[in-house]
């Protein structure tokens, strides 16, 4: 079978922005293609993540994004799965390269989250939740959080410092990162006297609204050679859908998440202690805890020291150095673009474009991207180096 590679990435600026989505995407393409032929003449497939309609009021996000890209009658298809829609992209891109369907496929993302205002956002996320269980008694993903916050330091010997200490971590990293809607640190004391949002989350333990725009072409190891673009093997993938409901599951155990991660891993023939650098799906501090030991990085309850130096966590963790990007948290986290902007960093980190916030010696990846809340679905994907096993 191919190997699917990574051979080109793009993205828009993330955060508040005047442009509309088409002209989001149009600003990732052209950064994606700036050194290769047009679109039309490499790309055979597309596949768009976006998470909701209501934003702009439009669907179709398939057909109209491979017009936009100047794409004439090729399978173009809207792919949901609410903030994993892009990881979702990226995911039926990568099966179609490795199943010989075609050599070169455009996985795409796109939100323009702040043209519906805060409780048009609201609203929208909100629709990723079980309707007759949780939707109607008005609760948001916030306080859904919350709730896996409260659960987890009930559980753990976590503290609210030790969550405002991932922010803060994840905003150092941003700093360096000229992609980052926010690119400037912060402190703990900031963190701890935000205004609160649901306890025990505050204003800066929440990822913020954006819009924003991100373009991956997925192709053949032997294409991107014959493009000279700097290539990453896509080496595993996986997914897992659980259930919808959080008062349905065990809330600090991501059980669809360690699916998707093994899943992946056992594609790529590896285990956690071989990932270099993880981007993990942190809308809100605790996802990265709970995240780092369901992708087996921490064991159960030290999750809350992916802030510390590797020497300093507890025995059992990996010395994995999570979201370098500065995370949903601080590098931004506009929906649908989310999980392509993961794979973006992790690109750039494994072929040298990551500027002063490299990871020395990186060689392989896992990008861990969730969709609803905890275990509604979660998609994982194991990259690599050409020269990694």
């Amino acid at each position: 079978m191919p190997e699917p590679v990574i051979a080109s990435v793009g993205a828009s600026p993330l955060g508040r922005t005047d442009l509309p989505g088409r002209d989001l995407f149009s600003v990732a393409l052209a950064e994606a293609f700036d050194e290769l032929p047009d679109p039309a003449e490499i790309v055979e497939a597309v596949y768009v993540g976006n998470q909701s309609e209501s934003y702009e009021h439009q669907i179709m996000h398939g057909t109209l994004l491979a017009e936009w890209a100047g794409l004439r009658h090729v399978p173009a298809e809207r792919v949901e799965g609410c903030a994993a829609a892009g990881a979702l992209a990226l995911r039926h891109a990568v099966k179609d390269v490795r199943n010989g369907e075609h050599e070169a496929v455009l996985a795409c993302g796109v939100e323009k989250m702040t043209s519906a205002g805060t409780s048009g956002a609201t609203d929208a996320l909100s629709a990723a939740f079980d309707r007759a269980i949780e939707q109607r008694s008005g609760i948001t993903a916030p306080s859904q959080y919350a709730l896996l916050g409260q659960r987890y330091l009930y559980e753990t010997d976590a503290t609210e410092r030790d969550l405002a200490e991932i922010a803060v971590k994840n905003h150092a990293n941003a700093a360096r990162n000229p992609r980052a809607q926010f690119p400037k640190e912060i402190d703990v004391a900031t963190v701890l006297e935000s205004d609160p949002v649901a306890p025990p989350l505050k204003l800066y333990d929440c990822a913020p609204v954006g819009d924003g725009a991100a373009a991956v072409l997925v192709t053949t190891a032997e294409l991107a050679a014959e493009l000279d673009q700097p290539q990453v093997r896509v080496a595993g993938s996986g997914a897992s859908a659980n259930n919808i409901a959080v008062a349905e599951r065990d809330m600090t155990d991501i059980a669809g998440a360690r699916v998707a991660t093994e899943t992946a891993y056992e594609e790529a023939g590896i285990d956690a202690t071989a990932v270099d650098i993880a981007e993990v799906h942190d809308a809100f501090t605790v996802c990265e805890a709970l995240l780092a030991e369901a992708a087996g990085f921490a064991p159960a309850g030290t999750g809350y020291q992916s802030y510390l130096p590797p020497a300093e966590r507890a025995d059992g963790w990996t010395d994995v150095q999570l979201s370098p990007s500065g995370g949903l948290k601080a590098r931004g986290h506009p929906i649908g673009a989310t999980g392509l902007l993961q794979a973006l960093e992790a690109y750039e980190q494994l072929t040298g474009g990551a500027g002063d916030r490299a990871v020395e010696g990186a060689e392989t990846a896992l990008l861990l991207n969730e969709g609803g809340v905890g275990d509604a679905v979660t998609v994982s994907h194991v990259l690599t180096t050409a020269e990694a096993p």
